[in-house]
């Protein structure tokens, strides 16, 4: 956390993307460059972080300047501006990171949040740092790792985002796979058998499974007494910088839930 790398006495921050998959809701808390996104059974992409460099984020530009900090180019003596939007003092290109104490209060740890709930027909999620995406668009990465297992499709997407430029710095990628149990290839038995995590109607599957578009594959098709339609209804999300604002919303919420008004009918997210 932000408290840890400052009681370590490092100045040099990092990003973050969290991801919490409970059964089908996933929630996903991000902070910086590293992004995460959704493929659906039926092939639609979701969004599920933020990205908060300068150069794509004018709403965290303009809260940043109105912290009376400065955001522009590397101003090179003699020459032009040059490289990405970047706030002074500092140099940090991003409006949010974990552990970066030498770029003012300006530069915030508060994370996006977004939290969506899957139909059971299931999903593929990829999360990436920069690097990744400095090459690769959302698109790009979904179709170069589409039909293979989790493990070789990330391995497939870090090797297309390298091939342009050979760079290989921050370059990580992970690939999961949520998939209904139909969909689950056996594993043989090991020693670790009895320590797997699953249930009778959910597992999230790394290694050994693939995700493909719903209709790809007959192996792939859904009892359609269990089916529901292939809808990733949004459940939450909040991009503000603020947590005070924040915390006055779950407050309203629980709220409602204690004089049992569905607070959908009354707040929209």
């Amino acid at each position: 956390t932000d408290k840890d790398l400052q009681a370590a006495a490092e100045s040099s921050g990092t990003t973050v993307t969290f991801v919490i998959i409970d059964e089908w809701v996933v929630t996903v808390a991000s902070v910086g460059d590293s992004r995460c996104i959704l493929e659906s059974a039926d092939g639609s992409l979701y969004h599920l972080s933020a990205d908060h460099r300068f150069d794509s984020n004018r709403d965290e530009v303009e809260r940043v300047t109105a912290w009376g900090s400065k955001v522009g180019q590397l101003n090179v003596v003699g020459g032009p501006e040059v490289g990405p939007l970047r706030c002074w003092p500092g140099g940090l290109c991003l409006s949010r990171s974990i552990g970066d104490m030498d770029v003012g209060e300006c530069i915030i740890p508060v994370p996006h949040v977004k939290q969506v709930k899957l139909s059971n027909a299931g999903g593929r999620i990829i999360i990436a740092s920069d690097g990744v995406w400095d090459d690769l668009t959302f698109e790009m990465a979904l179709e170069c790792s589409r039909g293979y297992p989790s493990d070789i499709a990330a391995n497939r997407i870090v090797n297309e985002a390298t091939l342009p430029r050979g760079l290989r710095d921050d370059t990580t990628c992970i690939v999961v796979d949520i998939l209904p149990p139909e969909k689950l290839a056996p594993s043989p038995p090991t020693k670790w058998q009895g320590k797997t995590v699953l249930n009778n109607m959910f597992r999230v599957d790394l290694k050994n499974n693939m995700f493909r578009r719903k209709n790809s594959d007959a192996s792939f098709k859904i009892d359609r007494e269990y089916a529901e339609p292939d809808v990733v209804e949004e459940i939450f999300e909040d991009g503000s910088a603020m947590l005070s604002r924040r915390y006055i919303l779950l407050t309203n919420i629980l709220g409602l839930f204690s004089l049992g008004v569905p607070a959908r009918s009354s707040i929209q997210f």
